[in-house]
């Protein structure tokens, strides 16, 4: 029996260039890959974080120390760290702040849970532990989170832009953030963003109403209309065009020159139905007939074309006009109005210079923001920033939880679970004061990223959170002090429950199968 089986040829489950790593290397390729995001997000953490230059494939730069900005241009390759990206990516569209931060949590998580796997401990009991500490620092969270005020929101979104391209500005900035959310009820979606490539990012202004960029059709078009009424339309400005394909048999020059006037009385009906509405403005997302426009120019109006579906949705929210789809059916009830209708002229270019600016909306329920600044990269940046902060403070206005900042709730969390680790008899333990050990790394980033002794911070703020001080943090000097920095409630919790999740799903790893060979 023996020989006979020895003669047969070995069965072949996968192919020769399949690569299977089990056991203990599965761990350091988990490990390494967690060791290399945090040894390259780290530097980049807290209001002492540095930046870092991006140089694309395409030849184009970027200047960012925004977590999600560079994650995201990362070609990342191994599977391990793809999981991290849509970590990031996942923290970034619930939240819009606080990537680096989970990252880095994530990471540190791991790192601890590798230590813990050398003692002998399964998986699946790190797991276990991970998961009842991460409980206890939602529970902690939630007991810690205060309510909202105009003042506190301002220092949430100070918070958001302290250590990046926009912390100069960041006392205008952040009473801007305010009061636009408060305009749109905490809807980021309707906050847009225009550069104005002029002055600094100080002159930074709030418009309640909207800016686009569009070829203007004629020179000849009004520039400024004051009280401008609006009207926005879904489709062509111009007559309807006919769909069906047909000839038409012309024997005599006076039946051209009926079937042209009678193009002209068509032109000649819709313009005085649109004038009749009252509106003296015309946005439309299709094209615009020309016959028609020079009617509309005639009488004082101005039109203009080819607006996106999210522009035309935010210039009939700022305005208040309703969306027509048929030009017959406007009415004066279908027109919005805007305080002032400005456009400006600018020199052809490879992009369009042109201007439309709807000013000084009465009922405006949209609010761009003109970004200041010369240097084009470093507005780029702003308005990353500025878009984590508005994230941030929409979060902290909606559901009016605030925590403070600095690694403060950080470390109350640390501490709690450390005190609910000792009423475990069994491994779990060890696993939930590793979750403790790993949530230090934020404030122990933050003194490290400001030059100070990130063990001699550590032992300091847990001393300081022991003796009651519990809005301690590390402050921008490094130093142990209450910091009046605050962040959402809810963006503190998506980053527990993510990076929880994210470490719990590599530690069921057991075995990595290639195909590539790698």
């Amino acid at each position: 029996m023996g020989d006979e089986a020895a003669g047969k040829p070995p069965v072949v489950i996968l192919r020769e260039e399949t690569n299977v790593t089990s056991g203990t290397a599965v761990q350091e390729k988990l490990i390494t890959a967690a060791r290399v995001f945090a040894d390259l997000l780290r530097p980049t953490y807290g209001p002492r974080g540095l930046d870092k230059m991006l140089y694309k494939t395409d030849g184009t730069t970027a200047v960012t120390n925004d977590g999600a900005k560079i994650v995201a241009e990362l070609m990342v390759k191994h599977p391990a760290a793809k999981m991290f990206v849509a970590m990031a990516e996942s923290q970034e569209n619930s939240c819009g702040d606080g990537v680096t931060g989970t990252l880095l949590l994530s990471a540190e998580l791991l790192l601890e849970a590798g230590r813990l796997l050398t003692k002998g401990l399964h998986p699946l009991t790190i797991v276990d532990g991970y998961n009842a500490a991460c409980t206890t620092a939602l529970d902690t969270v939630s007991t810690l989170a205060t309510p909202s005020t105009p003042e506190s929101l301002e220092e949430v979104a100070i918070t958001s832009l302290t250590g990046k391209g926009a912390e100069g500005a960041a006392p205008v900035l952040s009473k801007m953030i305010v009061g636009a959310l408060e305009t749109v009820e905490g809807d980021t979606d309707h906050i847009t963003m225009h550069k104005t490539n002029i002055g600094s990012l100080s002159d930074s202004n709030i418009l309640h109403g909207i800016v686009v960029r569009r070829r203007i059709l004629l020179d000849s078009l009004p520039s400024l209309i004051d009280d401008a009424k609006v009207a926005t339309i879904n489709g062509d400005l111009g007559p309807r065009k006919q769909i069906r394909t047909a000839s038409i048999e012309i024997e005599e020059a006076s039946q051209l020159d009926a079937f042209l006037e009678a193009e002209d009385e068509t032109r000649d009906a819709l313009a005085e139905t649109l004038l009749a509405s009252g509106a003296n403005v015309y946005l439309c997302s299709g094209s615009v007939d020309k016959g028609l426009l020079h009617r509309l120019m005639r009488a004082g109006c101005f039109a203009a074309g080819e607006f996106d579906d999210s522009e035309l949705r935010n210039a009939s929210l700022a305005t208040g006009s309703r969306i027509i789809e048929h030009l017959a059916d406007i009415t004066p009830d279908d027109v919005g109005l805007a305080g002032r209708l400005l456009t400006e002229r600018r020199a052809a270019t490879d992009q369009v210079e042109d201007i439309i600016r709807l000013e000084s909306c009465p009922s405006s329920k949209v609010v761009t923001f003109e970004i200041g600044g010369a240097n084009n990269l470093a507005a780029e940046e702003a308005i990353r920033a500025i878009h984590d902060a508005l994230r941030s403070t929409g979060l902290a206005m909606q559901p009016n939880r605030l925590v403070d900042g600095g690694g403060a709730t950080h470390m109350a969390c640390a501490l709690a679970i450390r005190e609910a680790a000792e009423h475990e008899a069994g491994r779990n333990r060890l696993a939930m004061e590793a979750f403790a050990r790993a949530l230090e790394v934020i404030p122990s980033t933050l003194a490290q990223n400001a030059g100070t002794d990130a063990l001699d911070r550590i032992l300091e703020l847990r001393a300081a959170h022991r003796n009651g001080v519990r809005d301690a943090g590390i402050n921008t000097q490094g130093e142990v002090s209450p910091t009046g920095a605050k962040e959402a409630a809810q963006s503190l919790e998506s980053a527990l429950s993510a990076a929880t999740e994210t470490c719990s799903s590599m530690l069921r790893i057991d075995q990595v199968v290639s195909a590539r060979g790698d």
